[in-house]
């Protein structure tokens, strides 16, 4: 028996009437990484409107659609909102070094008080970016230390904690530092908050600042360089000079692994496998 014929779909979508199904928007917020001073900073902005008026946030925004303005992509959008609530430049300038991946989508009814709303979350890592200038709805925007957020392994934040963050992102935010903190041990992805060159103090600095443990150094500096591909020596030496007038450390580039073997685990879970 042959297939019936195919319906025209353009007759189909002449008499679609999106009106018939409940309205659902779509979001994107970014949890932003980076090193400062040597811990571990998140990238948030003071909303300027309800709601939420006056809390902290993560950058994000509406995904446009296509209708009022020209349909984007999830991670075009991703960019776009960082650019516009921070004063950062886009793909060809600051943000255009930032390491940006999908994190997770966040749709629990009720999230957010105006209507059905489906967030689309991403996590971005970058070196050295500079202090963020406010803009769009954003009424400041600023690098805030992940400690002073006071955020439990539940997804909320500790009785107490003064600077309070809007919507469910503290539940985002806490997703975000855990996928960091296990990608670390599996993949290169801790270059991604070192310059183009950087020693392995340097990175060692990395991995204490997002995982909050602090390493050995003899032994970090083993397992790195015991890690195919993991970096690579660039034949050159930093200007600094080691710790304790020590010989300046040598420099490396992140090599060309993709994943980690063996892993390098964070000290708490390798007594939790012991």
């Amino acid at each position: 028996m042959s297939p019936e014929p195919m319906r025209d779909e353009s007759a189909f979508l002449a008499s679609y009437d999106p009106r018939a199904y409940d309205p659902v928007a779509v979001t994107v917020d970014v949890v932003a990484l980076t090193i400062r001073d040597g811990a571990l900073h998140v990238l948030l902005v003071r909303r300027g409107g309800a709601p939420y008026e006056g809390m902290w946030a993560l950058p994000g925004g509406f995904v446009h659609a296509g209708g009022r303005r020209e349909a984007e992509d999830l991670p075009d959008a991703a960019v776009r909102e960082l650019a516009e609530e921070t004063g950062l430049s886009g793909k060809d300038g600051a943000l255009g070094r930032v390491h940006l991946e999908q994190l997770g989508t966040y749709g629990t009814p009720g999230r957010d008080p105006r209507m059905r709303v489906i967030s689309v979350a991403y996590l971005a890592f970058a070196p050295e970016l500079p202090d963020p200038e406010a803009g769009g709805d954003a009424a400041d925007a600023a690098w805030v230390p992940v400690d002073a957020l006071g955020l439990t392994e539940s997804g909320d934040q500790r009785p107490g904690t003064t600077r309070r963050l809007a919507f469910d992102h503290a539940r985002i935010l806490t997703d975000g530092l855990e996928r960091a903190r296990d990608k670390l041990e599996y993949t290169p992805l801790a270059t991604a908050f070192c310059g183009a060159e950087f020693t392995i103090p340097e990175l060692r600095a990395v991995y204490e600042a997002v995982w909050g443990e602090e390493l050995h150094a003899g032994n970090f500096h083993r397992k790195v360089l015991s890690v195919p591909g993991f970096v690579e020596s660039t034949g050159a030496t930093s200007d600094k000079g080691g710790r304790r007038g020590g010989p300046r450390p040598r420099l490396y580039r992140a090599g060309d692994a993709r994943l980690l073997h063996p892993a390098l685990l964070r000290p708490s879970r390798e007594e939790e496998i012991r």
